[in-house]
Formats: C-alpha cells, structure tokens, sequence
C-alpha cells in the first residue's frame, strides 16, 4: 500500500473522527473542530470521502448538509491512518563494535 500523505486539516478530522469506525454525526464533528469553518471542513472531508478513508452517510452534497451527516473512518485504512498521523519512530540497528 502507498504511504498515506494529509494535511492539517485532514488530520484535525481523522484525529476527531476516531479509529472505532464508530459514526459521529456532522454537528458534533464540528463541535471539535471549531477551528475549520464550515466550507473547509466540506473541502476535507470531500477528499476523504473521495480517497476512501472516510465514509459517510448519507451522502454529503451540500455544505448546509454537513450537520445531518454521520461520518466515520473506514475501518480499512485504520491501521495505515493512525500511522500517517502519528508515525513511530524506526528501531536503532544494532551494530557490532569491533
């Protein structure tokens, strides 16, 4: 799988979102987002969506539509997204002195 590249404002989402697959509805997305207004929070949650790591319903076609939404993260792209967002650091090799 290709390396998961996002934005701040991507990663506000995901980070509020969750990884439970759990869906949240729109109004309280933005309850803690209150640094996004609404059409930044449709521009990113519209790639999400359109990148699949984000799903929603029902669909989400209008700005105004953003608070009747329940959105959630795909379950499939979890792993991978929770490593995008918060990457560990690669274990020191061990050398042999000689």
């Amino acid at each position: 799988m290709s390396k998961i590249n996002l934005d701040g404002g991507e990663i506000s989402i995901i980070r509020a979102l969750g990884f439970s697959s759990a869906p949240m509805l729109g109004r309280d997305l933005k309850g803690r987002i209150e640094r996004m207004n609404d059409a930044d929070l449709s521009e990113c949650l519209k790639t999400l969506i359109a990148l699949g790591y984000v799903s929603s319903t029902p669909d989400l076609d209008r700005v105004e539509d953003i608070e009747k939404v329940a959105f959630s993260v795909n379950s499939g792209y979890a792993k991978d997204l929770r490593a995008a967002i918060d990457p560990e650091p690669e274990p020191a090799k061990r050398q042999r002195r000689v």
